[in-house]
């Protein structure tokens, strides 16, 4: 691991400035919040910058914040205390339960929610250091290899699923994403990108740009929400399939749904088919049943990851129904 420089600015606009100066002198910038994925890419020889900006921590009450029956949390919160904080369990329980399942504690206590949204894939061709389209080779070599945990939607040419638990929470709450370097917002949805778009970048931010904040929508009456997510074994993992449930409920009929799989895309993949067929509807296990169906309609899977479309087929139904018949 070669030398470098850490620096910690004393806000957000004060590193996307640093990050500046140090393109115009030719010096790689790496920006890390909790850092255990960075840090393990430094270590790993993924990245290697000259300069490493530290960024500051907020206390948990200064994180998240309720204004104007919205709720603003800095990209700085971490993992654990977003998952624990009572407002967010009982309005936006999607995002506390998606943040709950990330890692293992230690990863929750020093990992934050920007840090989880924009981190890199886990394929391990990338993580291994091969000359793959992700390193800056000419080469998906999980097209044809080793691609038992890779898409099954929206891959070529590479094929990588995003690895973010929070992500497709995120996008299911039609949240906001605030950043700096000059400033900007953009909805969660449109974050995100597909390889097809960039193969070397999975979202839209600019080498100087930062997730600085997160605003979540005012939360609603019968608003019903839950992530749910399934690992290839009960240690800490990422997720095979996951799904961010968010329905709109007047007593058993739904009025409006937005559903967003995780583990098998490049970016959180959106069900509007199936978000269409629950719109006004009693959610029954018929209906649960056509919309697993419909979730997997378009899926391209490789030759190792077959397994997934039922897999997703399934949670997309038993999710739906759990969600419906709860309180």
């Amino acid at each position: 691991m070669k030398t470098f420089t850490s620096i910690v600015p004393k806000d957000m606009d004060a590193a996307a400035q640093i990050i500046r100066e140090n393109q115009a002198k030719g010096l790689k910038t790496s920006v890390a919040g909790g850092g255990s994925d960075l840090l393990g890419m430094i270590k790993e020889r993924l990245v290697a910058p000259d300069v490493l900006i530290r960024l500051g921590r907020p206390q948990q009450a200064e994180g998240i914040n309720p204004q104007n029956g919205r709720v603003n949390i800095s990209g700085l919160t971490t993992l654990d205390a977003l998952s624990r904080h009572d407002l967010i369990r009982k309005e936006y329980t999607v995002l506390a339960e998606a943040a709950e399942s990330v890692g293992t504690p230690q990863i929750r206590n020093a990992g934050t929610l920007a840090g989880n949204v924009c981190q890199r894939p886990w394929c391990w061709y990338f993580r291994n250091g091969f000359p793959c389209l992700k390193n800056g080779g000419d080469k998906c070599f999980s097209a044809s290899g080793e691609n038992q945990l890779h898409a099954i939607f929206g891959g070529g040419p590479s094929y990588i699923v995003h690895p973010s638990d929070t992500a497709p929470a995120l996008v299911a709450l039609d949240a906001e994403l605030h950043i700096t370097g000059p400033r900007r917002m953009i909805r969660a949805a449109d974050f995100f990108q597909l390889p097809r778009v960039d193969v070397a970048r999975e979202n839209v931010l600019a080498a100087d740009e930062l997730v600085t904040e997160i605003v979540l929508p005012r939360a609603r009456p019968g608003i019903r929400s839950t992530y749910y997510k399934v690992l290839d074994r009960e240690a800490w993992t990422h997720a095979v399939v996951s799904i961010a449930v968010v329905l709109d409920m007047d007593k058993q009929v739904c009025r409006s749904a937005r559903i967003v799989l995780g583990g098998v895309a490049p970016i959180p993949w959106r069900l509007p088919k199936v978000e269409a067929m629950l719109a006004g509807q009693r959610i029954t296990p018929e209906l649960a049943a056509k919309a697993g169906e419909a979730a997997v309609e378009g899926a391209r899977p490789l030759a190792k990851n077959k397994y997934k479309v039922p897999l997703t087929k399934n949670v997309v139904k038993r999710t739906l129904l759990s969600l419906a018949a709860s309180a």
